[in-house]
Parts: structure tokens; C-alpha cells; sequence
């Protein structure tokens, strides 16, 4: 007989009892493996997904050693959240469109830095709490006295064109206005004594007063309606529940934030008061002040409902202005005047006739993305979009071709 003993030939008791021995060393080996085995299957939170232009220092820049004042922010911010970021690069000079082509096409989670006014965007975006103050800034040499707009008497100002400085100076026959196109401009113009004080947009005068000016002039926050405004992180209507989440970290990260921005040479002190003064309306994301889009001819064009045009939408065509004004017309124009006839609509009717309605609903429903039309289904009701459409209903163009 053989000395070997198969395992079939094992005694049922014994064979009971080896199975036990088994079963006791697996549940044994697994309990001791499970906290690694819970810690490595842990899904890893997806990256914040942040907003921004690859070369708009000192704000944003796709250079890993200087990635710029707001980038940092929401680098703070997703460390926070132990979250990882990741970007989507966009030109910020086109404006609200760089907004509504990025972050409302859910290209992205999050912009820093858009400025926290009420008309900007209408409900299309919202908020985070405040994270600074950003505005104009008087700027000269660090022994002049900067602290009103009377010490500008008998000077030469630069002021950029079509800005609030502009606008606030301009019946001041006791200041020389000096224009200039930018705030690179007016910070050349003071460096080569052309002017005596520039009158510019604060955070590109103090990055260009860090960098490329040896610190050499002093620069003064300047307060007034259309020269200061609150900054914030913007996210699209239906990311609340990331807005709250940031709102509860923002706090614990102001130390670090007042550090970037003195990191970045952008002003964040104190300002001086100037008074009133009207604002200006055109502007892009980052590189000046919040566009009001349509209030210029707000008193001019008085708003016709359905019933007033003629029409037979169903809807409020003033409160449909009013979200149209504040996210559709920096492409279709203020109150949809439009030069050129692809985007204009007040050219519904002639183009789709009895489709008008049909073809309005599937286009802000599901959008247009090869034209850089998004989809608003998520971002607005199907009454805000109503009465947008009876606003449209009301400015459509009856006359012959």
C-alpha cells in the first residue's frame, strides 16, 4: 500500500476539520487586509476644474513657476478640498462669452475672480463669499500725495479709454487727461514723464510696478461707484452645492489669499474715496472692469411686451430683456441689436417663419456647440426662457427685406 494518503480517502471528520482550519485562515488573512484593501479601493475626489487664460499675469499664466494670482487661489482652494486641479484655457478678452463658452458649457467648475455684481450674467452664475476688492488705482511717485482727486490739480493724468477715471475726470478742466489705451500704457507714459499720476486698472499697475519697475511707485486704491468693486469665485446656477462647499473653506484661507496678492504686487488695502462717478460699459473678464451690458439704451428703448408687438407668446418680455441683457447679448448685441445678420435676432420671424418658436426652443434647449452656442436647459427655466422668447417675439424685425 501506498504510504501516501489521497485527499479523497481522508477521513470525512478529518477532512471537517481541515476545511475549518481553512476557512478560520482566510477570514483571518482578509480582516487583517481589509483596512489596506478599504484605503486603496477609496475613490479619489475628481479634480476642480478651473477656468482660466493661459497668458493674463498676473492673474493666470500656463507657466507652471508662475501660475498667476487666481490660479494660486483655486490652487489653495482644491487643496482644501483635497482635490487635485486641472484647467481649461480660455482667452479672457472676449469677455462674458469667455464665461458663458467655459464655465456655463460646463467646460469647467469654477472662475476666480469674476467681479460680484449683480448684473453680471444675470442668474446664469453665481457666487462665492468675497475673496478681495479690485478696482482703479491712482499711481506716482512714492512722495506725492495721493489722497483725493483734488491732489490731481494741474497734473498730467493718464486715464484708459472709455473708463470710469475717464468718465469721473472729465469735466475737470483743472486736471490734463492724458488717454491711453491700457493700463501697460499709462504705467510707460508715467515712467517716461510724459504724465505725472496714471489713473489705471490697479492689479496690472502694481504687477508692472513689482516686475518691471523696481517697486518705484506708490499705488493707491481709489472707492467710488464704478471704480471698486468685490471679486469672487463664479460658478454655473446649478453648481450650489460646490459654491457651499468652498464658502466653508474660504474663511481659513484669507491669511494665504492677502499673501498671493501682495505675492503678485496687486493692491488690496485701503482706498481713497472719490465719489461719483458713471460707469463705463465695455470691458473683458481679468483685464478690466464688470460690462453692464444694455443699460445704455435702457432709456432710450422702451420694452414692448407680446401683446404691445403683436405677438402671441405666452411670458414676460421685460423680465425676458432683462436675462437676455445680462447673458445672451454680448454676442447677440444689447436688446438683440446686431449688425451681423447670422447672430441677429431680430431676424427670427423672416428666417423660420411659423418654425421660429420650434427652432428657439431646440437651440436654447440643446444649443449649438459647433457655433459656441451652449445649451441653457440647465442654467435657466423653461419660463426664463419663455419669457426670453417672448422678449424676442417683441423686437423682431416686420419690415419688407
Amino acid at each position: 500500500m501506498s504510504a501516501s494518503i489521497k485527499c479523497n480517502e481522508v477521513p470525512n471528520s478529518a477532512r471537517r476539520v481541515q476545511l475549518g482550519k481553512a476557512i478560520r485562515t482566510v477570514l483571518l488573512s482578509a480582516a487583517l487586509l481589509a483596512p489596506a484593501v478599504s484605503a486603496g479601493a477609496e475613490e479619489a475626489r475628481p479634480p476642480l476644474r478651473l477656468c482660466a487664460d493661459p497668458t493674463n499675469l498676473p492673474f493666470s499664466s500656463d507657466e507652471p513657476g508662475k501660475p498667476g494670482l487666481y490660479l494660486e487661489i483655486g490652487q489653495a482652494v482644491a487643496q482644501k478640498l483635497g482635490r487635485t486641479v486641472s484647467y481649461n484655457w480660455y482667452k479672457s478678452y472676449f469677455g462674458k462669452r469667455t464665461v458663458r463658452e467655459t464655465l456655463l458649457s460646463r467646460q469647467c467648475d469654477a472662475m476666480v475672480g469674476l467681479p460680484l455684481i449683480d448684473d453680471f450674467m444675470g442668474p446664469a452664475v453665481i457666487f462665492s463669499k468675497p475673496i478681495a476688492h479690485e478696482g482703479y488705482a491712482l499711481v506716482g511717485a512714492r512722495d506725492r500725495k495721493l489722497a483725493g482727486i483734488d491732489d490731481l490739480k494741474g497734473l498730467r493724468v493718464a486715464v484708459q479709454y472709455q473708463s470710469t477715471p475717464q468718465n469721473l475726470l472729465a469735466m475737470r478742466d483743472d486736471i490734463q487727461k492724458v488717454t491711453v489705451l491700457n493700463p501697460e500704457e499709462g504705467m510707460t507714459a508715467l515712467d517716461q514723464g510724459k504724465v505725472d499720476v496714471a489713473f489705471v486698472w490697479a492689479p496690472v499697475a502694481g504687477w508692472l510696478n513689482k516686475t518691471s519697475y523696481g517697486d518705484k511707485y506708490r499705488i493707491v486704491s481709489t472707492e467710488g461707484d464704478g471704480l471698486l468693486w468685490a471679486t469672487a469665485i463664479g460658478f454655473a446656477k446649478a453648481s450650489g452645492a460646490l459654491r457651499d462647499e468652498i464658502n466653508g473653506v474660504l474663511p481659513s484661507l484669507q491669511p494665504e489669499i492677502s499673501a498671493l496678492f501682495a505675492k503678485y504686487g496687486v493692491p488690496n488695502g485701503a482706498p481713497v474715496k472719490f465719489g461719483q462717478a458713471a460707469p463705463a460699459t465695455t470691458s473683458s473678464v481679468g483685464a478690466s472692469e464688470p460690462v453692464t451690458v444694455g443699460q445704455a439704451t435702457a432709456a432710450e428703448k422702451p420694452v414692448q411686451t407680446a401683446a404691445t408687438a403683436g405677438g402671441d407668446a405666452k411670458g414676460d418680455a421685460t423680465a425676458g430683456r432683462e436675462v437676455f441683457n445680462g447673458t445672451c447679448a454680448h454676442c447677440h448685441g444689447p436688446d438683440a441689436v446686431q449688425a451681423e445678420r447670422k447672430i441677429d435676432l431680430r431676424l427670427l420671424k423672416k428666417r423660420y417663419a411659423d418654425d421660429m418658436e420650434s427652432t428657439f426652443w431646440k437651440t436654447v434647449h440643446d444649443g449649438r456647440p459647433a457655433k459656441g452656442m451652449p445649451a441653457w436647459k440647465d442654467v435657466f427655466s423653461d419660463d426664463e426662457l419663455r419669457n426670453v422668447y417672448a422678449y424676442l417675439q417683441s423686437v423682431q424685425d416686420t419690415g419688407g427685406n
